[in-house]
């Protein structure tokens, strides 16, 4: 008669996950957003983890959450582990499908930088399958199935990344709305239109603009860069340029830049390549866009 004690129970991969992006990113808010899910959900599943190891893994405070030695020490090995996971994964998927192309972007850069260079890219890459996913926080590339994300990154991040240039501000608006223009103060007769994305660009660039108002924009809030550009375009008001993301529309005379002050913040324009995808044709993609 052969025996078979029961074996013991692994620790849950959920759980794992959960503790492993809430230390990673400093907080259960942070990681429910990587994770699509609730804090709530992944509150609960660091508990269930604490609960099964009989010990705390983060320290809950008024203003967050912080984790525990035990939990700081045990959420290297996790992050190295999921990203070795991810890695194979990404592998995976690779040489199963070698003939497609994963881009990931933020959706200004995906409808005004990216969507007038895809005719092209498919031109030149025939029988690639080539897929755009706008997302507002660049992916961990590592773990998610992407081959290229197209985002602003911090300047000293952007040596990990083919760097496209820096990410200059200054006013556009439309021809006829531009003849107004004369000095910065004139702004204060006009609707400054804002992205909901980026509220402080009017502030920024007043700081370098002598006579520029700095009293809050006047104008509608766009939940979408590429419709504010549009407004500006038709006249609607004087929006803060992009420089790559209004080049297009300044090049065709649909935008004026009147004023000669720039300001250049401390992020720079990155296309970034899964390690899984170099040597295949998202690395061939990649070196066309940055070109």
């Amino acid at each position: 008669m052969s025996l078979s004690p029961p074996r013991g129970s692994g620790l849950p991969l959920t759980a794992l996950r959960a503790f492993e992006a809430a230390a990673r990113l400093g907080g259960f808010a942070a990681a429910a957003e990587e994770l699509s899910v609730s804090p709530g959900a992944v509150a609960q599943q660091v508990k269930a983890l604490e609960a099964a190891i009989g010990a705390p893994l983060f320290e809950r405070r008024a203003q967050g959450v912080a984790p525990t030695p035990l939990g700081a020490e045990a959420a290297r090995g996790f992050t190295a582990a999921f990203d070795a996971l991810g890695a194979a994964a990404a592998r995976l998927r690779a040489g199963a499908g070698p003939r497609a192309a994963r881009i990931a972007a933020l959706p200004a850069l995906a409808q005004l930088w990216l969507s007038p260079r895809l005719p092209a890219l498919r031109a030149a890459m025939p029988g690639i399958a080539l897929s755009v996913t706008a997302l507002e926080r660049a992916p961990n590339l590592l773990r998610e199935p992407f081959d290229l994300a197209l985002f602003y990154e911090p300047a000293e991040g952007a040596a990990r990344a083919l760097d496209l240039g820096p990410d200059v501000i200054f006013p556009v608006a439309a021809p006829s709305v531009a003849r107004r223009l004369r000095r910065p103060a004139d702004l204060a007769r006009e609707a400054l239109l804002t992205d909901a994305a980026w509220p402080g660009d009017w502030a920024l660039w007043a700081e370098i603009a002598p006579g520029a108002p700095r009293r809050p924009p006047a104008g509608p809030v766009h939940s979408l860069y590429a419709l504010a550009v549009e407004e500006a375009a038709s006249g609607g008001g004087v929006l803060i340029g992009h420089s790559h993301l209004v080049r297009a529309a300044i090049k065709a005379g649909r935008l004026v830049a009147p004023f000669p002050e720039r300001r250049a913040l401390p992020r720079r324009l990155t296309l970034s390549l899964s390690p899984a995808a170099e040597g295949g044709p998202a690395a061939r993609a990649a070196a066309m866009l940055a070109a």
